[in-house]
């Protein structure tokens, strides 16, 4: 990792390249990503079924696409009992917080109305009729993502929950089957990469079309949900992962090195950060980073993450640090200090915040309960994590009186006469006339 004082050259480049990091857009994938959805939108199942076979390697009939409910039951059995009872204590918190989530949000789903005289005015709120979730695949299996997408979804009241995932020779992961029996998955299909998002996006003979498309993927499921947007609402847009450490140097430096570790194993282009106070510190993590990694099975993918992305920030205070932290907007931010809840109030910008060195990014990954499932690449500065309000669209609600419309005549009059739309006055005036 490199080591950079504030105020000298190299920090500031550094900054900004952190900054920027959201910009790059390779549009020759977008070109090659766009070409895949054209096909898909065209020809349906038959491109699902080929793209299946180019890009993951497994030739499916069609009527294989969807698993069946009698697979998604064996699942349970074949996943070890210690790990089945952690899916569902995991499960378990994550509905209980969006519950919570959901009392504050949308009180019983019902609609607010304000009333003067002769007019009412209101709000009604509507969970989406139909979702899709999109979990990767491949090498990995991520059970944990079924959770977080599904059980918002479910708490919020959506209908059906569709799930696609890249399929494997030896066929999808267990776990994942049974998070998703869990979770209250509907409809399950084996479909992996640019060509699910265009069947969840357009519909084909096998997979509905849906409202939203939820969940992360690689750099061309990112492509697709961007190039889908408005056909269907996605969630966001995800980037590789992203922590911030913020520590005043009296955390032990084994929390810390572990921290970085953790997320710089995701993805050679993780983003792992440390900010702290001294020169010594910021030392004596890296010489620690350096001893895990050679116990690391993914050493090789977090050794890259970090030493071209990853950096030691030193700053004359914590004041100076929170700074940064909102100017950076991660998507984890760690105050890896004593008294941290002291300073949330000036925090901005940022995914999720972990408070206190017995706290680690991990916990909120899995079995914290809140969503993991967060903006990345300085998004944070205007989205939020996935909740229950994702889910949930609001509707207005408008009713004037025919008096209550007399009163406001004039000022339609005066605003049609300005914007040259005198239509919209005669509409007005019709209902006036004796």
């Amino acid at each position: 990792m490199r080591l950079f004082k504030d105020g000298e050259k190299g920090f500031d480049k550094y900054l900004r390249e952190v900054e920027q990091r959201a910009t790059f857009e390779n549009l020759r994938l977008e070109k090659r990503v766009r070409s895949i959805l054209e096909e898909v939108r065209k020809k349906k199942d038959k491109a699902l079924l080929h793209y299946t076979q180019v890009f993951d390697g497994v030739s499916l009939p069609a009527h294989r696409l969807r698993v069946t409910r009698r697979e998604m039951e064996q699942s349970s059995k074949e996943v070890p009992r210690d790990f089945f009872r952690t899916l569902e204590k995991a499960a378990h918190r994550i509905r209980r917080f969006h519950r919570l989530t959901r009392k504050s949000f949308i009180p019983a789903l019902r609609h607010s109305e304000w009333k003067e005289k002769g007019i009412l005015l209101g709000q009604m709120t509507r969970p989406l009729e139909r979702v899709g979730i999109y979990v990767p695949g491949g090498k990995a299996s991520y059970p944990s993502t079924v959770l977080m997408a599904a059980i918002p979804a479910k708490v919020a009241g959506v209908k059906e929950v569709i799930m696609t995932t890249p399929p494997r020779e030896d066929g999808i992961s267990p776990a994942v089957l049974a998070a998703a029996d869990m979770a209250g998955v509907d409809r399950i299909y084996r479909i992996g990469g640019v060509q699910a998002i265009g069947a969840l996006a357009y519909g084909t003979e096998s997979v509905p079309k849906v409202d939203k498309i939820i969940g992360p993927g690689n750099r061309y499921v990112a492509a697709a949900k961007r190039l889908v947007y408005g056909v269907v609402d996605v969630d966001m847009v995800a980037g590789p992962s992203e922590i911030l450490i913020i520590s005043d140097g009296k955390t032990p430096s084994s929390f810390v090195a572990a921290d970085l570790i953790s997320q710089a194993e995701h993805d050679e282009m993780a983003l792992p950060i440390l900010i702290t106070l001294s020169v010594a510190f910021g030392e004596e993590v890296r010489k620690e980073v350096e001893r895990q990694l050679a116990s690391s099975k993914r050493a090789g993918v977090a050794r890259t993450s970090l030493n071209r992305r990853g950096a030691i920030l030193i700053v004359k205070d914590l004041d100076r640090a929170i700074v940064l932290a909102n100017r950076i907007a991660p998507e984890h931010l760690e105050l890896s200090f004593s008294k941290a809840h002291s300073f949330t109030k000036r925090v901005n910008h940022a995914g999720s915040v972990f408070l206190g060195i017995h706290t680690p990014e991990a916990i909120g990954d899995y079995m914290a309960g809140s969503n993991h499932i967060l903006p990345t690449g300085g998004t944070a500065r205007f989205s939020s994590p996935l909740g229950v309000e994702d889910f949930v669209k609001r509707m207005n609600l408008i009713r004037f009186s025919r008096d209550a419309l007399r009163r406001f005549e004039k000022d339609v009059q005066r605003f049609t006469e300005w914007e040259g739309l005198e239509g919209h006055y005669e509409a007005v005036k019709a209902r006036l006339k004796p």
